[in-house]
């Protein structure tokens, strides 16, 4: 008999029972755990901040991100995308923490992150006449981008994770393939173990870590099992030069979560996303790192991983993606549970990671060739490419420049990779059916 498709996983809307949906929400967790955490680590380490505020930022983030991602899904007013748009803290902004953290101090960064959060907020009731600066040839080069740019990403948590002393050693590596050949195992089945292959290969490595003597639960030991989120556990101070440095990066995560919605619809949906869906996700993030800001926690975003394994499975269930926001809640109340996940060596999300980044590749190509590309098509594919995901690769060269230029644009080449195709889109001449797309993208 043919699943009902109010109830079924691949269809937005729906309740499917719990003991599907839990599996496959915490699936989407653990792909972006390691991620939403280490921000702060590195943030935290290097203003030597004291192990009990650490804590205290490490166990808001899991708050605050769980808040955010449950408005993603289920919006308040214009807030929020109705997608199943997994949020965390931001490592887009580390380069620029680092140096306002540096220079002025965690307030002046928590003030300049609130602030920031209300400018993107700003900027997301503008995304309707911006939209055509997001025609499909643009949003799916920045999605092609996206993936571009994790791929190392993944092949560092691979290795063990990038500046560890044991950095591709082979028990990290012989953990990481034997998650990626569980997950390929996984997927020959059908139904739930298909759907939760990422979780099930993560499950599958983190007991072979563990028995390899890979894992240290002495933070797991002394984490208590209950303890609240504690609002403002830093003062806000406001600085012009840091408001200024924190507001450009807020409009390079704007882009970037234009193009994460993109790859949601594109990889889950097999469509393009609407002015509200962007309207809602964009305003959402604002939101999220507004109030990531009130708990002593960097700018949150949406998190590409999720888009990754949104492609994978297909899991597009706002549902399921909410237990998967419950669970990031009781990490927020639970020091112990986050703890557990803490501790996971990044080798064990590394073999996920390759699959899940790599399909986000996969799905802007083929959103990129849902339609013949022309030839001006071609020309901006090869530009933005060439130049944006280049500079993305060799930093370097932009390191003559003024620094803001550099923290902006030579962080991962999804910002350059945008910029170049937006321009080229407006300033190349259009045959007439291509401006006739662009009317009918315009109208929807």
């Amino acid at each position: 008999m043919e699943e009902n498709k109010k109830d079924t996983i691949y269809q937005l809307d729906g309740t499917v029972p719990l003991k599907k949906a839990i599996p496959l929400g915490i699936q989407h967790i653990l792909a972006m755990f390691l991620g939403n955490i280490s921000p702060l680590i590195i943030i935290c380490g290097m203003l030597q901040m004291s192990g009990a505020l650490k804590m205290t930022l490490i166990q808001n983030a899991m708050f605050v991100a769980g808040v955010a991602t449950l408005i993603q899904l289920y919006p308040i007013w214009k807030v929020g995308a109705r997608l199943p748009i997994v949020m965390g803290t931001s490592s887009g902004f580390i380069g620029t923490a680092k140096a306002i953290g540096a220079s002025f101090g965690y307030g002046a960064l928590m003030g300049a992150s609130f602030i920031g959060g209300i400018f993107e907020m700003v900027l997301g009731f503008f995304i309707k006449p911006l939209r055509k600066l997001f025609p499909p040839v643009v949003t799916s080069l920045v999605i092609i981008s996206i993936g571009l740019s994790l791929l190392p990403v993944g092949i560092n948590y691979f290795g063990g994770g990038s500046g560890a002393a044991d950095f591709g050693a082979p028990n990290h590596l012989l953990v990481g393939t034997f998650v990626i050949i569980v997950i390929l195992v996984a997927k020959q089945f059908k139904g739930t173990i298909n759907n939760a292959s990422i979780l099930i290969g993560i499950v599958a490595g983190y007991l072979l870590a563990i028995c390899l003597g890979m894992v240290d639960f002495t933070q797991v030991k002394e984490a208590s099992w209950i303890a609240f989120p504690q609002l403002m556990p830093v003062g806000f101070e406001f600085n012009m030069q840091a408001i200024i440095a924190m507001g450009i990066m807020f409009v390079a995560t704007t882009v970037e979560t234009i193009g994460d919605t993109s790859g949601i619809c594109n990889g889950g949906l097999n469509r393009e996303p609407s002015i509200r869906e962007l309207q809602g996700s964009v305003l959402a993030d604002g939101f999220g790192s507004i109030v990531g800001a009130l708990f002593g926690v960097l700018p949150n975003t949406s998190f590409s991983q999720n888009v990754g394994l949104v492609t994978v499975t297909k899991v597009v269930n706002r549902f399921v993606i909410m237990t998967g926001a419950v669970f990031l809640l009781l990490c927020g109340f639970c020091p112990k549970l986050s703890a557990l996940f803490s501790v996971m060596p990044q080798s064990v999300l590394g073999g996920a990671a390759v699959i899940m980044f790599a399909m986000i590749l996969v799905s802007g190509i083929q959103s990129l060739t849902r339609q013949p590309l022309t030839e001006r098509d071609g020309l901006i594919v090869a530009l933005a490419i060439g130049i944006g995901v280049g500079i993305g690769n060799v930093p370097a060269v932009l390191a003559q420049l003024p620094e803001w230029v550099s923290n902006i644009f030579a962080q991962n080449g999804i910002i350059m990779t945008f910029v170049i195709a937006t321009v080229l889109n407006l300033i190349l001449p259009k045959r007439a059916e291509d401006k006739a797309k662009e009317v009918q993208l315009s109208e929807e």
